[in-house]
């Protein structure tokens, strides 16, 4: 059984220049609402990716995946869910689900790899975002 993290939830308002012409949230910017969530994550857990930067180790994304269910739109107000899991000595996995009141809008993953800033080498998952 992976070690998991406990849940973290954001609220975050759509603004206007997330929509696209149709009136949606644009595709993509669902990865960077994931990224929201990745970065409260760490937050969460003590340890913010700047300060994970600062002991040299970084997160490169290796791979995105997103399931759109139902379009989100200019001003509504979303709550971001994520977890993450090892998956890997230097690998981790970073779920997100985008929710707007009971409806699930989408929900994905990322994969990162854990490296050396300066080497680009792998690293082993820090303890502090496992315990």
């Amino acid at each position: 059984m992976p070690e998991v993290t406990p849940k973290a939830s954001l609220q975050y308002r759509v603004p206007y220049a997330d929509t696209d012409q149709m009136g949606f949230v644009y595709y993509a910017n669902f990865l960077v609402y994931f990224e929201r969530s990745r970065n409260e994550i760490l937050r969460d857990l003590g340890i913010p990716y700047v300060e994970l930067e600062e002991r040299g180790v970084i997160l490169p994304v290796l791979e995105a995946h997103c399931e759109y269910r139902l379009p989100a739109k200019y001003d509504d107000i979303l709550k971001i869910v994520g977890w993450g899991e090892i998956v890997g000595k230097a690998r981790i996995k970073c779920h997100a689900e985008v929710w707007r009141g009971e409806e699930l809008l989408a929900s994905g993953y990322t994969v990162h790899a854990c490296l050396d800033k300066k080497t680009l080498r792998p690293v082993r998952v820090p303890s502090e975002i496992f315990g």
